[in-house]
């Protein structure tokens, strides 16, 4: 380990000492290896890469999966004086023509990128002549298909280390079992001795649990802000109408509350992070969209309205209270009727049997060589994208398809200067060619538009060249670029000996996952209702002992705690008149005949489909949101609704 490590620690970040772990990650990494960090939030993971980009050659690149992680990130990093920029949807082209500028040119040490940027192929293109010294992974958890957040996007980015000739790789996480970091390790070629797990528990978190009927919810949450010290708070909700009304009721009573969700416009989220950074005492009432990044010290308070999803997403949310080590509370309201609702999102994400045999017959109908668009194909199988992209990635890791480069069939450009003024700048060959690709664009209104391939086989020349071609000028600010229209290229690797039963192998396999999402929620309820310290039973979730009872979690307060029932709605008599009514002549598509598409519809899960024939804004949509999804289903198939 070099000797300088401790003088670099406090020349550029000013502490003394290490935190448990940070120093052993460093030493792996700074020794050659590729190394993995399963620290709690806010245990100082980021500091795992930032210090050794300051000590090692070429650019330490960083996949975060959300803007806000980056943002506040970067902004510290910039106070400290540190090169880091990042590349998100949020930036023009000239920024991003800026970044890129400075990466090539070797001025940055840190680029933080999202996961889906290595979809596009101007990024992939770029990078690949860059030294990456360290390739770091944040949320490493998402690469795992067994864990609470899998993403296809995940599960490819050990290839694309390899594939960028990375030095070494970081894998950081604060939720990984031993099963989940198992795939960590494979996935990223670590082994074992560098996989470093620090202590979960927290003892400055007292863990509250409070049981409670959905009706008298918002006056204990009132209460409890009420009756506290005032300090910073977040408020967790499922939904985002829920955020927006919640923070509406605390706003009426005098608290400085705000909403904050995903289907708010990014610079209206910026300006609440940024309030809720520089006050002592300010409420977000938000979705799981807010926190991740959120690198504030003294948040005193965090709730949960709704019941979390998993004991993952549990220990993220708390995990934001108390870093700077003070007491901190956090508090979830245990409201069993919050199940039909959680459950509807995982229920959701299943597709029906019809979507699965189309798509297989579909993907196996085409050439040996492919490509398609992914939005498309999802809206024609009524599958939902992300879902999409997780059938594909199965079906690449079982042999049947290789996913090549994804590319835009639609490039798109506006002169910054007249062609004279371009060409005249060129000479002979370059100048001809340049001609000709002018030439072949297609001018609308404003932008004038040109499919690289298309432009490629005209020139006699490789489709790769009129990208670079076009990302050239456009750095150079003769040309504004944007890009449309992806598509994914794919080769098939073999055929299905029968495509029926590969088919019936892949909803096997989506309905092992939806049990799986559905045995988290149940995890969390155990949490509250076994009998013993509720500390020791999340520490042990994630493969911790506890030497002893936390002595402030609810169990340890006032002992074992029941759980109201779960609401019984009953389903009306007359819907069965009602949905065949709908089926015959509001359906003209045929989008709702099948048992799981049309429960969707009644317990209020919009599909691709559904959403484009705007059948989320019938009357029935919804009706039954509050009753178990599986017991819609069984309805819909007992009373045969759908043989009117």
């Amino acid at each position: 380990m070099p000797l300088n490590i401790d003088s670099a620690l406090q020349q550029y970040f000013g502490f003394d000492n290490f935190r448990p772990g940070q120093r052993e990650v460093i030493g792996h990494l700074l020794a050659g290896y590729s190394a993995a960090a399963v620290f709690p939030t806010g245990a100082g993971k980021s500091l795992c890469y930032q210090l050794p980009a300051l000590m090692l050659p070429g650019v330490t690149l960083v996949v975060s999966p959300l803007i806000a992680l980056m943002k506040d990130q970067i902004d510290a990093l910039a106070s400290r004086g540190i090169a880091a920029r990042q590349l998100d949807s949020t930036l023009d082209a000239q920024s991003y023509r800026e970044v890129m500028t400075l990466v090539r040119a070797g001025e940055l040490r840190m680029l933080y990128v999202a996961p889906e940027r290595f979809n596009n192929e101007r990024f992939r293109e770029a990078i690949r002549a860059v030294s990456i010294s360290l390739f770091a992974v944040d949320e490493a958890h998402c690469i795992s298909e067994w864990g609470h957040n899998f993403r296809p996007d995940y599960l490819k980015l050990a290839g694309y280390a390899r594939e960028f000739g990375a030095q070494r790789v970081l894998a950081l996480t604060a939720t990984a079992t031993e099963q989940v970091l198992d795939d960590i390790r494979k996935g990223f070629g670590i082994v074992p001795e560098c996989a470093v797990r620090t202590g979960f528990h927290r003892p400055n978190l007292s863990l509250l649990t409070t049981p409670v009927k959905g009706i008298e919810r918002d006056e204990l949450l009132l209460r409890l802000l009420s009756e506290r010290p005032r300090g910073s708070t977040i408020v967790y909700v499922t939904l985002q109408k829920t955020a927006v009304s919640v923070a509406e009721r605390l706003r009426a009573t005098g608290l400085s509350a705000r909403a904050y969700h995903a289907g708010m416009k990014n610079e209206a989220r910026s300006v609440i992070q940024d309030w809720f950074m520089k006050s002592d005492d300010a409420i977000v009432v938000a979705t799981i969209a807010f926190g991740m990044g959120v690198d504030k010290a003294n948040i005193r308070y965090v709730y949960h309205y709704n019941l979390p999803k998993s004991l993952e997403n549990y220990s993220q949310e708390i995990g934001r209270a108390g870093r700077d080590g003070e007491a901190s509370i956090c508090q979830a309201l245990i409201c069993p009727d919050d199940l039909s609702v959680l459950e509807n999102f995982v229920y959701g994400d299943t597709p029906s049997m019809a979507g699965l045999q189309g798509l297989i017959e579909s993907l196996f109908s085409l050439e040996v060589q492919f490509d398609i668009n992914l939005y498309e194909l999802s809206f024609r199988h009524d599958i939902r994208p992300l879902v999409l992209r997780t059938l594909l990635t199965y079906l690449e890791l079982d042999g049947y398809l290789r996913g090549g480069t994804p590319f835009y069939a639609d490039y798109q450009f506006k002169p910054l200067l007249s062609s004279a003024e371009i060409l005249v700048q060129f000479k002979g060959e370059r100048r001809q060619f340049l001609a000709g690709l002018f030439r072949l664009a297609r001018k609308t209104r404003t932008w004038f538009h040109i499919d690289p391939a298309t432009a490629a086989e005209a020139l006699s020349t490789h489709r790769e060249r009129i990208v670079r071609t076009l990302d050239w000028l456009g750095e150079q600010q003769m040309l504004e670029v944007k890009v449309a229209g992806i598509r994914h290229r794919y080769e098939r690797l073999k055929l299905p000996p029968n495509p029926a039963v590969l088919a019936n192998a892949l909803n096997d396999r989506m309905l092992k996952r939806e049990q799986a999402e559905i045995n988290r929620l149940q995890q969390v309820l155990d949490l509250v209702a076994t009998d013993g310290c509720q500390s020791a039973i999340l520490a042990g979730h994630f493969a911790e002992t506890l030497p002893q009872t936390c002595g402030h979690c609810s169990w340890c307060l006032e002992g074992k705690q029941s759980i109201p029932a779960r609401g019984e709605i009953s389903i009306p008599a007359e819907l069965t008149h009602r949905v065949q009514n709908l089926l015959q002549h509001d359906d003209p598509d045929n989008i709702l005949r099948d048992p799981r598409s049309l429960t969707r519809f009644l317990c209020g899960v919009t599909s691709p489909r559904t959403s484009r024939a705007r059948l989320s804004g019938h009357v029935l949509f919804g009706m039954v949101e509050r009753v178990p999804f599986e017991r819609v289903l069984k309805w819909v198939d007992s009373r045969g609704v759908l043989a009117y």
